[in-house]
């Protein structure tokens, strides 16, 4: 059973709000956190469940720090935050892609997840995970697949038992490595919403026979 009962999250913004949601409708305390205390609060207030605020900057309540900012600010977040992330599980959420959406943004052979994992505490792990659901479909409900890649199998089993818990199906594609090919993924889902499927309201399944 899983014995973390407090998630904190780094953002306010859609896939904040929808992570969160899952997360408080299964018991979680959910501890939000934004550079701007009023959106924190406003999520917070919305998600209700006992969610609290905390500060930014400051150690995060949680054991899990879900890192729910564009990928642009992510490594700024991740620098301020310093020592305050040592000893956490951060999964970051983030598609690094470009403006236009035509391709990704990250140094070639490397991913965000890797970009963030350098400049974390040594004692912090980062999963990617989440990068693959589209807000409004997380937020709507269902046993929707999610894709987790990391390094250290600690840190993958909670993130993987966490995931569960939110009525989701998880999916571990291996190290954290494989996040450039989740971040791709992302990016073809994107292209796949705008042109062939013509909705957002899509989610990848695995079929297991």
């Amino acid at each position: 059973m899983n014995t973390i009962r407090t998630i904190s999250i780094i953002g306010s913004g859609g896939m904040a709000a929808a992570i969160g949601g899952r997360a408080a409708r299964a018991g979680y305390t959910v501890e939000v956190i934004s550079r701007d205390p009023a959106k924190a609060r406003a999520l917070a207030d919305q998600l209700a469940a006992g969610a609290t605020t905390g500060t930014y900057g400051a150690a995060p309540a949680g054991d899990i720090v879900i890192l729910a900012v564009p990928y642009t600010g992510a490594a700024a977040v991740v620098a301020e935050y310093g020592n305050a992330l040592d000893g956490k599980v951060i999964i970051d959420i983030t598609n690094p892609i470009s403006a236009d959406a035509t391709g990704l943004v990250t140094p070639a052979g490397s991913s965000a997840a890797q970009e963030i994992a350098r400049g974390a505490p040594a004692g912090a792990h980062v999963v990617k995970a989440f990068n693959t659901l589209f807000g409004p479909v997380l937020a709507r409900g269902g046993r929707l697949d999610a894709f987790i890649a990391a390094d250290d199998p600690q840190a993958k089993a909670r993130v993987s038992t966490f995931i569960e818990s939110l009525g989701l199906r998880p999916f571990d594609v291996g190290g954290l490595h494989m996040a450039q090919t989740l971040e791709s993924l992302g990016l073809m889902l994107i292209g796949l919403a705008k042109n062939g499927a013509g909705t957002f309201d899509i989610a990848l399944n695995v079929d297991v026979g």
